[in-house]
């Protein structure tokens, strides 16, 4: 198909802005099912898109404008809006923006507003999964948008989310789990890592490291499982280990560090907050009552289930 042909047919095909390390796999995913006009300021980008079947690579954005959908995959939330910010003027009232790239919640609900002065719908698709899944086919959606934008983007939503889609209700809620999940996976990989720095240098095995931790009951799972799942969800923090018992062993994992010569830095900043705890009298409720400082200094409840 010819570029002019390509955007010729623009309303028929899908825009896609960005062709970076997620956005040539969404491409890809993308023109398994549609005609796609795929735009990059980057020559060789364009370049590595160009045998993608169904797919036309352009350095102008404004050959996106005549598309009825059209997928951002973008590095940060300021290009999102430079990118918008130019073409949504552009935009014919209906078309709906698609934001995969990751942003925060209220650059979201700016996007869509600034959108809105031109008849312009937008939702998100927050994509939880990593290149390698996206490309195999197997990635997994965080969606959020108005029920009747996300009717008109559902076929293009299950070429890119073959793993799943997860729809979590209002414009930003998907990016907002996003960014948490992000942030739980950073945080956890640096208590990772002065872990199993801590366990070399006394001399266990990592792989009996990796494996004790990997169980159900060990000390990466349980506290999601039990203490997250089951107790602050239900706001039953009577019995099971105390708080007290739980700084004691905090403070023990501090002192073989010291000891072993390891640096400790998220590990060393969690015992601030058994120690806070300790000092608002929490000692003899089970340490998932740690929830509970957050629910004091926010104002708002932690709980939500009902004890398993």
């Amino acid at each position: 198909m010819s570029e002019e042909k390509m955007i010729m047919d623009g309303n028929s095909a899908v825009g896609l802005v960005g062709l970076g390390q997620m956005g040539l796999p969404i491409a890809e995913r993308l023109g398994t099912a549609f005609d796609v006009v795929a735009f990059d300021i980057a020559a060789d980008r364009r370049e590595l898109a160009g045998g993608i079947d169904r797919l036309q690579a352009t350095d102008r954005l404004a050959d996106l404008a005549g598309c009825g959908r059209i997928v951002l995959s973008l590095p940060n939330p300021a290009i999102s809006h430079a990118v918008l910010a130019e073409l949504g003027p552009q935009l014919a009232p209906g078309t709906i923006v698609i934001e995969t790239s990751t942003v925060l919640p209220d650059d979201v609900r700016e996007m869509a507003a600034a959108l809105a002065a031109h008849e312009v719908r937008l939702v998100e698709a927050a994509v939880l999964s990593g290149v390698g899944q996206m490309s195999g086919g197997t990635a997994t959606l965080l969606i959020g948008g108005e029920e009747a934008d996300l009717a008109q983007v559902r076929d293009l939503l299950a070429a890119l989310g073959g793993g799943g889609i997860r729809e979590l209700g209002a414009l930003g809620s998907a990016m907002a789990a996003k960014v948490v999940n992000n942030g739980v996976a950073h945080a956890v990989m640096v208590v990772l890592v002065e872990a199993f720095a801590m366990a070399r240098a006394q001399g266990v095995r990592l792989t009996d490291i990796a494996a004790m931790l990997s169980q159900p009951d060990a000390g990466l799972l349980r506290p999601l499982t039990h203490r997250m799942m089951e107790r602050v969800a239900g706001g039953n923090y009577a019995g099971g280990m105390s708080l007290d018992a739980a700084r004691k062993d905090s403070t023990l994992a501090l002192a073989m560090a010291q000891r072993s010569g390891v640096p400790l830095f998220a590990t060393q900043a969690a015992q601030s907050v058994y120690d806070l705890a300790a000092a608002a009298g929490l000692g003899r409720d089970d340490y998932a009552a740690i929830a509970t400082l957050w629910q004091d200094w926010t104002g708002q409840s932690l709980t939500f289930g009902e004890q398993p």
